[in-house]
């Protein structure tokens, strides 16, 4: 991928190929490069939030070896997304990753903008459409009983926070309602998130298969099932602002330099000596426009330019995926 400013910078670290002497070797001097200060000004038509969108975007890239030795320009065009998304990059508040992937047919590493719950929660807060909106593990002994046709729940929650918190997980619940009085909720049980996950993940397959924690559904289960259940809840009954919708269509995909969504053909990388810690979403197969991108057996994405549909039945969502900043 090539980022071309007024000046004709270029950046061909896919290629490895370096078309000035002065060809920068870090993300960090790539990004103190007056043209691509340049270019990122004429974007956000700000000197102030240029200045802190490039401390913040190489801070972030200083903390991950594998978001490093991605091609500069998908670093920056997924981080100003996130940016134009009003989502901080900032790996403490986790709205939203850039994650590594080897782009097999590119044939070097891109970052792919992966959209984090917390991120999802604060769009859709900030639509001011939601009453009330919430996703909560559920512990075992809490769930007295869930009638899927009514979505009538009763659970009697465990007082003592601490007991609670190294309780084992049984389920997942996640609510809205919203300001006209529109209520909607859903319950998974593990098992079902479980086998959704390794539907929707073949790393997480493998880290199951191995014994290994590659991915952050291993990582970080119960932030990948919350992304799950608001990605099936506000996708399907829930109001999508413009800007959720944004943030929806082009998450799990390489942002390009005119803004547009690839999502390229890739290798999965969660080999030992060749790891990427990237997070995984749900891909999604048929009817649900939400899914992780399935690798298929050889561990490849099929080329395309439409996201995955999702599945009616099994389905998707990010965060602990903690990538662009791990």
């Amino acid at each position: 991928m090539v980022l071309r400013s007024a000046s004709g910078i270029k950046d061909n670290k896919c290629s490895g190929i370096s078309t000035s002497s002065n060809a920068p070797t870090t993300f960090s001097a790539y990004m103190k490069q007056d043209a691509v200060k340049k270019y990122v000004n004429g974007i956000l038509s700000d000197p102030k939030a240029s200045a802190d969108f490039i401390t913040s975007i190489v801070t972030a890239v200083n903390t991950n070896q594998s978001l490093s030795e991605c091609a500069n320009s998908t670093i920056v065009s997924g981080a100003l997304l996130g940016h134009s998304l009003n989502l901080s990059p900032s790996p403490m508040l986790g709205h939203y990753y850039l994650v590594p992937f080897a782009d097999k047919n590119r044939g070097c590493k891109v970052a792919q903008f992966q959209l984090g719950y917390k991120g999802m929660l604060q769009l859709a807060i900030r639509s001011g459409q939601y009453k009330k909106l919430n996703v909560i593990s559920i512990k075992k002994g809490e769930l007295v009983k869930y009638d899927p046709l009514t979505e009538d729940i009763e659970i009697n929650m465990i007082d003592d926070f601490n007991e609670r918190e190294t309780a084992e997980t049984v389920g997942y619940y996640a609510m809205f309602e919203l300001i006209n009085g529109f209520k909607k909720s859903l319950y998974w049980s593990k098992e079902r998130m479980i086998s959704h996950a390794k539907k929707y993940s073949q790393s997480y397959a493998n880290d199951l298969k191995k014994g290994t924690a590659y991915t952050f559904w291993s990582k970080d289960f119960d932030g990948m099932a919350y992304k799950t259940m608001l990605r099936q809840l506000l996708s399907k009954w829930g109001i999508m602002s413009i800007e959720l919708q944004k943030a929806y269509v082009n998450d799990q995909a390489v942002i390009n330099q005119d803004g547009t969504a690839e999502y390229v053909e890739m290798t999965d990388v969660t080999e030992e000596n060749n790891i990427v810690d990237a997070q995984e979403t749900d891909l999604k197969p048929a009817e649900e426009p939400v899914e992780e991108n399935k690798p298929e057996e050889k561990k490849t994405v099929k080329k395309t330019n439409k996201k995955p549909a999702e599945d009616p039945a099994e389905d998707p969502a990010e965060d602990p995926a903690a990538a662009l900043f791990n």
